[in-house]
């Protein structure tokens, strides 16, 4: 509205000059009077519609500069956007590179065994891998009592499987046990899931005998004689050992290998325990 309204008043000074010019050309004695007062009007009217039509130049002028100028910022906000969006996505597969890299380097680890790599696709509501899904089933190979692997070490075992889906139960379950052992000095221990004592990244070991010389930072690993289980697998670390009250076993907790907060894919051991 208000550059309308300087295009008008633009051209009515304009108008105005040009009948001013117009009187100043006329022939006659009785317009020198006229001509002489023409000119004293027409040189500052003339001086000032020049002025103004410089501004109101300048305001078109700066009006289509700022449009330009927005065009450009809104064309750079598009070409951010897209860039931040392409790094995400680089990121992610750089991060899923490692991942995968790491269950080559564990495939290796315990190349004696065949092993299915799949996908993690559901875990239980509580946010715990305790008990989770994988997209590889029958028609993969997969079968009941198969051992899972990932993050370097024992993660859990195959409890039910479908055509194209298995359910696994990992170590960290209430319900899990696992018969394991020292590296260093051969004795037999039992590993227990317990969620409540996992939120401290623990899980329990115990019913180690007495004399037994497992001690803190000892590598545990499943045992010869695990029903379920096949031998030499790293399950984790063990942590806080002493004897218990009744003087005749030991217990402590164990610190898992594989992290059980962010698990996306994992190694199914194709082999079974005979």
């Amino acid at each position: 509205m208000k550059n309308r309204n300087h295009l008008a008043l633009f051209i009515i000074l304009t108008v105005a000059c040009l009948i001013l010019i117009t009187a100043s050309t006329l022939n006659g004695e009785w317009l020198t009077p006229l001509k002489s007062g023409v000119g004293y009007i027409l040189t500052p009217l003339q001086s000032g519609v020049s002025r103004f039509g410089s501004s109101l130049y300048d305001n078109v002028t700066e009006r289509k500069t700022m449009e330009e100028i927005r065009a450009e910022n809104e064309e750079l906000r598009q070409t951010i956007d897209k860039l931040m969006l392409e790094n995400t996505k680089l990121e992610a597969q750089s991060i899923e590179l490692r991942r995968l890299r790491e269950l080559y380097a564990l495939d290796n680890q315990y190349e004696e065994y065949d092993t299915v790599g799949a996908r993690i696709i559901s875990r239980n509501t509580d946010g715990w891998f305790d008990v989770f899904r994988i997209d590889k089933g029958s028609r993969d190979g997969i079968a009941v009592d198969m051992n899972v692997i990932a993050g370097g070490g024992l993660v859990g075992i195959v409890t039910d499987v479908g055509a194209n889906y298995a359910t696994v139960r990992s170590i960290i379950d209430d319900s899990s046990r696992v018969s394991a052992m020292s590296v260093r000095t051969s004795d037999i221990a039992i590993v227990s899931g317990d969620l409540k004592t996992f939120e401290e990244g623990k899980l329990l070991i115990s019913e180690i005998a007495a004399d037994a010389e497992i001690r803190d930072g000892d590598k545990i690993v499943t045992s010869n004689v695990s029903a379920r289980f096949l031998p030499g697998l790293l399950i984790g670390y063990a942590d806080g050992i002493h004897t218990d009250s009744n003087n005749l076993t030991r217990s402590g907790y164990l610190i898992p290998v594989a992290q059980f907060t962010s698990m996306q894919e994992v190694l199914v051991i194709t082999t079974l325990k005979e």
